[in-house]
């Protein structure tokens, strides 16, 4: 066991040239995010803090850190789609990223097609292979452990309708190996990409 540790208490600074948390929780899915306001405009934009909850019903959620687009969205439609980010489309995920005005379609802005649902009224990304449909089920404002709000919104949303590309099921079973995600790391530009290489097989002990 090393004991040449850093330590630090967040509260006081990390003392690093870059915030280690986001590269120890890492790599994170990206929630790559659907949404229409209730005037009817539409937005999409990727959250690094995203995540599956529960299997049944499906949960998926994701945080954001300030009021953002997204959120003000969900609040009045509660509804949102899920669209799966791979590494042919990490640029065009990249492009909405960027800081515009509400008005802004992201769709638009990173040259992507907006294709209807099933079930909700967003549109999910037409490149995209895999993309969950998602009813709001809760809004939470996170707290620090001392009951102060943070200015931080986790929202989740069960999974009512998914779309998988047929090439991405093998034998009927997804191919995550072999499906391109791609992933969020801790640095500054820090993604990862997932492939056939990064796989072993290990099962549950009965």
């Amino acid at each position: 066991m090393s004991t040449d540790i850093h330590f630090y208490e967040p509260a006081h600074g990390h003392g690093l040239p870059h915030d280690p948390f986001n590269a120890i929780v890492a790599p994170r899915p990206i929630g790559w995010v659907s949404t229409r306001s209730a005037s009817g405009v539409l937005n999409l934009a990727p959250y690094s803090f995203f995540n599956a909850f529960n299997y049944i019903p499906p949960i998926v959620g994701f945080s954001s850190i300030s009021r953002k687009d997204s959120l003000n969205n969900v609040e009045q439609t509660g509804e949102f789609v899920w669209n799966l980010v791979t590494r042919p489309l990490a640029e065009a995920m990249n492009q909405t990223c960027a800081a515009v005005p509400p008005d802004v379609n992201e769709f638009e802005l990173a040259h992507l097609t907006p294709v209807a649902s099933r079930i909700v009224d967003v549109p999910r990304v037409a490149e995209s292979p895999v993309a969950f449909e998602c009813k709001v089920t809760q809004i939470m404002q996170l707290k620090s452990a001392a009951g102060a709000d943070v200015p931080t919104w986790l929202v989740l949303g069960e999974v009512v309708g998914v779309h998988i590309e047929r090439r991405m099921l093998k034998d009927g079973v997804y191919d995550t190996a072999n499906a391109q995600h791609i992933t969020r790391g801790g640095g500054p530009g820090d993604y990862f990409a997932i492939g056939p290489e990064q796989l072993f097989k290990m099962y549950r002990p009965k």
